[in-house]
């Protein structure tokens, strides 16, 4: 079975960006997160959505992001 929610390191590196970057994405809202306790997660299907969403001219879903967590 496929994990639902991702750590934001597993997140950064599916997107190709440093620890930094993925903590100011989460910060300011523009990557979806759910907080599961103390903890923040990126759920897998509103990060790809999310890279669709910014994809530019690849066809009309924005290019294939079905290898992105897997």
């Amino acid at each position: 079975m496929d994990r639902l929610l991702l750590r934001p390191d597993e997140a950064a590196e599916l997107l190709g960006v440093g620890r930094s970057k993925i903590y100011a994405l989460l910060a300011s809202g523009e990557v979806p997160s759910v907080r599961v306790g103390h903890s923040v997660r990126v759920p897998l299907q509103a990060l790809r959505q999310w890279v669709v969403s910014r994809s530019k001219g690849s066809g009309p879903t924005g290019g294939d992001v079905d290898e992105v967590g897997r």
